[in-house]
């Protein structure tokens, strides 16, 4: 470990305001200070989030002490950040604050405020009631915020750019072309799949349009012409705002003006012909032509042949091929041909008018491709209005005209002005151009004012990987250009993570600093960190590739039986071979006592997770893939739509099958095979079959039947209604819970509960048929609800992992090749400071860009390149103490991969061994029952009754202290005050009362029961357990199963009294017998046992 005096001094250089190294204090006060505008640059770990929401308990902390006219409302702070996701999590962390600090005792008050930047006096008896005052002004912002009705703004950028458009004059709206009343399109997709009928109605019917089609397609094919305009309409956006400003058609030169020598052709190649104007270079090439043929060597004087002959024929393509490479560099030719200076110099002009040609080439395409996209954002824009559709691109198009036109902008201004006194923006490097010009047209208009609210913005742009959804890391440092210059603020850094073990912070300093050195990665400083913990990296063995089997023809290995034999593709055999590594490593890990939830696995894309949860599935190790997933890509989601579609369909043999296999039927093998031979013997349908019971094994019988009535429900009811009556009387979510793993259960049941949702929002849930329904649920496009298990290993992306943490990290796949060259696509130049992009080209491909756009395609690849480089670094700092990387042998190794960047800096591990064990005790753990809350029927009569008297006396008293004493012991971990108040509230206690119900709560839980609540002594534990018994309704108060020494596997039936002696009462000993009666029947083989927890913290045993 580092030596004291070095930490400090190593942690005092991590901190730096406006360049200059300062203290971890001073710089919390200033980035916590609401009146200081600020702009935070902070490495992974450093905290950001903490900054922002406390400078959000600062303001309101300010606010509350103000002068009257001064004070800062709640809903006057504006907190911004990129996901609902994150945006729930800051509130929940500003609420959990708030409730803290509302029951906090005076000294831990002054330490929050001191760790925020409060700078407090308690050497005078003035600082000493100042202090006081403050820390009474923090516990009681709670009730503040309760009281004032309205709480802080925490929102996502499209949400409040969203509640601009509500507010948008309905002339903006018809500006932008787009409707009055309106649907906001959160997923653009289904939309986009549409506008195609159109586009291509439009193009048909307009013969210029229709030529411009057709000579995109002739030149490139109809799938690369698709994938073009695909791109173009992905950017729609800067498309437009660059048309607007005639970017788009000066974008690409035309040949003449980027190759002077050439103005005034027709072509490039015309100038080779032999009426060109000038006739020199047609000599020179003809004295090429026959220096070569007179050259000694067979293949030059061929070449001399071939140009002479193209020459003679004027074909000018063939001109170009007798003296370029296929790769358009020039031919090497012998220096000793007679006449090579000749040669040399026809190559070089040549390469010139292979030069001009491809920009001419790419001039034609840039015009045509900007015609057409002209033509789809139109017919895109018209099919959203007549839609009622508004998507995220116009949400932003609005914010940024609103914001920027000077006739709106003063309106809207002014209504800021009343709503915003302070702005706060979380992960800044996430934002894209546009959102910040939206941004800075606002607040420019603050220049040098007094009015402008307080700017708070924090990010990290070693952290930026989000390019593909347009976000820009430049946008952040013109951001802080403006903060200091336009609001005369304050640039901070820190570069001190608390997250990091030394290990870990170590190889992410190694391995950034080598980059920035070798790879011109700027902005990089050394990281330190604040955990004492060595921490642990290492590399498991490479997956070797057996070239053999790659270059084996796959006839020499015979044919391969498609029915019984998958196709493997060496990758992912290769890929499943790593997975198998990995869930080893795994196994050894949580054999080792790392539980499941405390590893990630990182991958750069999704693909190569799934054979991992696989193998991690083959070793009981539960994991859930945490990236968004297709609804109908779920296995339960696919089993009911096999049921729908064989009930909509009967004649459907295989979607019959499979529903019979599923959970819901659970049929095996043979059941399936008896089926088939029955089919081949009779010749119908399965579910003609299944009618027929006298031909069928004991376990087919009565099948037919609830098929019949349930195909009745789906022909008679709408598609929701008869859904929720197979899912009823077919118990569904039980049974499909009841087969999944119990880390995935929730997962399961929330699949199958959106599929309902599905139902009811097609067509409303009136009008869809069912075979329709059907046809939807195949098509796909509804995504999965997101479930987090928090019990399993999580197999995430680069991109979904960014802002989480896990113990133990491994890095799969990190020796990737480099990136092929993109083709049809879109290259965009837009700085940050840039009102519209400044370049906007139609890219052929990358491998050959015109010459006008090679710096710009320059540009573009050193930003990917340091976009690699992000997601490294933010895959290393996901770990808290063990950074494992795992790869697979390349065809072709670059020196530029995770793994080669890594690999000396990590020591090999040995090749792991998959402990099957390790599962073990988590598979022990999923024994027992679950439940499944569901909402109680409605009575038939909802006539409400006479409202009973209660007679308030002291037997009254007591039901009411033991019935709050039971709802405190259902609240896990220590009760708060808060939880003591809210059972006061609801069983109409006073405050003594309910702390006399609370003591009793407590002696239970710290009595000689209190092994019933550690989580070392319990494999299943239940509250409040619902049972039926002999016709009987059963409510357990507690019931678990013993894990411990001496105890495994014994189920203990717990009943809280706050009486003395209730073992003394025969009815209550009798209620508890038949309890454990009832528990008995569910587990006949294992040992169960019943006991009293009393309020005396006793455990009174019952025979």
């Amino acid at each position: 470990m580092t030596p004291p005096n070095q930490t400090l001094v190593a942690h005092a250089a991590a901190y730096e305001c406006n360049g200059e190294p300062l203290s971890a204090d001073a710089f919390y006060a200033i980035a916590c200070d609401p009146r200081r505008s600020v702009a935070v640059e902070a490495c992974a770990g450093a905290g950001k989030t903490w900054m922002l929401v406390s400078r959000i308990v600062r303001a309101l902390l300010d606010g509350a002490t103000a002068a009257p006219g001064q004070q800062v409302l709640p809903h006057e702070i504006l907190a911004i950040t990129f996901t609902k996701k994150a945006a729930g999590e800051m509130r929940e962390r500003l609420d959990d604050w708030l409730k803290a600090f509302a029951h906090a005792d005076d000294a831990t008050l002054l330490r929050e405020l001191q760790m925020r930047g409060v700078k407090l006096d308690v050497s005078s008896q003035k600082g000493l009631k100042a202090a006081q005052d403050m820390r009474e002004q923090l516990s009681n912002l709670y009730r503040s915020i309760l009281a004032s009705g309205r709480s802080v703004q925490i929102r996502t950028f499209h949400s409040w750019f969203a509640a601009l458009l509500r507010s948008a004059p309905v002339a903006v709206l018809q500006r932008l072309e787009l409707p009055v009343n309106y649907e906001l399109l959160e997923d653009d997709a289904p939309a986009r799949a549409l506008v195609w009928r159109r586009f291509y109605a439009a193009v048909a019917a307009d013969a210029s349009h229709r030529a411009d089609f057709e000579a995109v397609v002739l030149a490139h094919g109809r799938f690369q012409t698709d994938k073009a305009l695909q791109a173009a309409l992905d950017k729609r956006t800067e498309f437009t705002l660059a048309d607007e400003k005639g970017v788009i058609d000066a974008s690409v030169q035309a040949f003449g003006v980027q190759f002077p020598e050439f103005a005034g052709l027709d072509a490039p190649e015309d100038c080779l012909a032999t009426d060109a104007a000038d006739a020199s270079n047609h000599r020179l090439l003809l004295e090429a032509a026959k220096a070569l043929g007179r050259a000694s060597a067979p293949t030059f004087s061929a070449k001399g042949v071939e140009l002479e002959l193209a020459l003679s024929s004027g074909n000018m393509p063939a001109v170009l091929t007798a003296l370029l490479t296929e790769k358009g560099t020039a031919r090497k030719f012998g220096d000793k041909i007679a006449g090579i200076e000749r040669i040399r110099e026809a190559q070089d002009l040549v390469l010139r008018v292979a030069q001009a040609r491809q920009q001419h080439d790419a001039w034609q395409y840039q015009q045509r491709m900007a015609r057409l996209t002209r033509v789809v954002i139109a017919q895109y824009t018209a099919l959203k209005r007549d839609s009622g559709w508004v998507d995220m691109n116009d949400v932003e198009r609005v914010a940024l005209l609103m914001l920027a036109d000077p006739v709106l902008s003063g309106w809207v201004q002014e209504r800021l002005d009343a709503r915003i006194r302070h702005l706060m923006i979380d992960e800044f490097q996430d934002t894209n151009p546009l959102q910040w010009q939206a941004l800075y047209s606002w607040l420019i208009g603050y220049s040098g004012a007094g009015t402008a609210p307080s700017v708070f913005l924090v990010g990290d742009p070693k952290q930026s990987i989000y390019r593909f959804r347009r976000a820009e890391p430049q946008v952040f440092r013109a951001a802080q250009a403006f903060v200091v210059h336009g609001l005369g603020g304050d640039l901070l850094s820190c570069d001190h993570t608390r997250r990091n073990a030394e290990a870990v912070i170590d190889t992410v300093n190694a391995a950034m600093v080598t980059a920035r050195e070798a790879d011109g990665y700027e902005g990089f400083r050394e990281h330190t960190t604040a955990s004492g913990v060595p921490g642990a990296v290492g590399r498991l063995p490479p997956i070797p590739r057996n070239k053999d089997e790659e270059e084996a023809s796959p006839l020499a290995a015979g044919w391969r039986d498609s029915l019984t034999m998958p196709r493997e593709l060496p990758e992912e055999t290769l890929r499943t071979r790593e997975a198998r590594q990995a869930a080893a490593w795994i196994s050894e890990q949580v054999a080792g006592g790392l539980r499941p939830q405390d590893v990630m696995v990182l991958s750069r894309k999704r693909a190569g997770l799934l054979p991992l949860q696989d193998e991690l599935r083959a070793l009981h190790i539960p994991a859930q893939v945490g990236e968004k997933t297709e609804l109908i890509d779920c296995c339960e989601v696919l089993d009911v739509v096999a049921l729908l579609d064989v009930l909509v369909s009967p004649q459907h043999d295989l979607s019959l099958a499979r529903a019979l296999r599923s959970p819901l039927f659970g049929l095996g093998d043979d059941s399936l095979v008896q089926l088939a031979l029955l089919h081949r013997e009779h010749g119908v349908p399965w579910y003609e079959l299944l009618q027929k019971e006298e031909l069928l094994a004991s376990d087919l019988k009565g099948l037919g039947a609830i098929f019949t009535r349930w195909k009745g429900w789906l022909d008679s009811l709408p598609p929701h209604d008869a859904l929720q009556g197979i899912y009823d009387d077919g118990d569904v979510l039980a049974r499909f819970g009841a087969a999944a793993p119990a880390a995935g259960r929730s997962a399961v049941v929330a699949n199958l509960r959106a599929l309902l949702g599905v139902s009811l929002a097609l067509d409303g849930g009136r009008y869809a048929t069912p075979y329709s329904f059907v046809r939807a649920l195949k098509a796909g496009g509804t995504q999965a609800p997101a479930t987090v298990s928090t019990e399993a290993v999580r197999l995430l992306t680069i991109h979904g992992a960014k802002g989480l943490e896990a113990e133990a990290v491994l890095l799969l796949d990190t020796d990737t090749v480099e990136r092929n060259a993109d083709s049809m696509g879109v290259l965009v130049d837009w700085p940050g400071e840039a009102t519209e992009p400044r370049k906007f080209v139609f890219l052929v491909s990358e491998s050959r860009p015109p010459a006008c756009a090679a710096e710009t395609l320059a540009n573009e690849q050193a930003a990917r390149k340091r976009e690699e480089l992000n997601a490294l670094y933010v895959a290393l700092t996901r770990a808290r103490h063990t950074l494992v990387v795992s790869s697979i042998e390349p065809h072709r190794v670059t020196t530029e991969s995770w793994w080669q960047r890594l690999q000396g800096l990590v020591g090999e591990l040995p090749a792991p061994v998959a402990d099957e064990s390790a599962g073990a005790h988590l598979d022990a753990a999923e024994a027992g029952v679950f439940y499944l809350p569901e909402l109680p029927e409605l009575p038939e009569a909802l006539m409400p009754a006479a409202p009973a008297v209660e007679r308030l006396d002291e037997d009254s008293l007591k039901a009411r202290i033991g019935k709050a004493m039971h709802r405190l012991l259902e609240w896990s971990g220590a009760l708060s005050a808060e939880q003591v108040k809210a059972a006061a509230r609801e069983f109409r206690l006073s405050p003594a009362q309910a702390r006399q119900a609370a003591e009793l709560a407590r002696r239970i839980r710290a009595g000689e029961g209190a092994w019933a609540w550690r989580h070392d002594a319990i494999a299943w534990q239940g509250n409040e357990v619902d049972l039926v018994y002999a016709g009987q309704a059963l409510r357990l108060d507690r019931l678990v199963q013993r894990k411990d020494a001496g105890h495994e596997g014994h189920w203990w039936v717990l009943d809280y009294k706050s009486a003395v002696a209730p073992q003394l009462q025969p009815a209550l000993v009798a209620q508890l017998q038949v309890y454990r009666a009832a528990v008995q029947l569910i587990y006949p083989g294992e040992p169960v046992k019943a006991a009293f927890l009393t309020g005396q913290g006793t455990v009174v045993m019952v025979d």
